[in-house]
C-alpha cells in the first residue's frame, strides 16, 4: 500500500530490510489482496503443508506394512 501511495520501492525495501526482488515477489503474490485474504491464504498454505506431511507419513507406513506382509 505504501508503494501504491508513491513511496519509492528502494526506500521501502531499506525501511523493512528486504531486497528489491523480495518486494516484487511479494507484490506479485499478494498484490490486490486484503489483509484478511492474505491471512486466509497463509492459513491454507500451513494446512496444506500439514496434510502433505501426513500423507507422506501414511504412505511410508503403508509401504512398510506391505513389506512386512510379504515377508510373512
Amino acid at each position: 500500500k505504501e508503494a501504491e501511495a508513491g513511496i519509492p520501492v528502494k526506500e521501502l525495501c531499506r525501511k523493512y530490510g528486504i531486497g528489491n526482488s523480495t518486494f516484487y515477489k511479494w507484490r506479485d503474490k499478494y498484490g490486490g489482496m486484503e489483509t484478511s485474504d492474505i491471512k486466509r491464504l497463509k492459513e491454507l498454505e500451513a494446512e496444506n503443508r500439514k496434510l502433505k506431511q501426513m500423507f507422506a507419513e501414511l504412505s511410508l507406513k503403508s509401504q512398510l506394512q506391505e513389506e512386512i506382509i510379504k515377508k510373512l
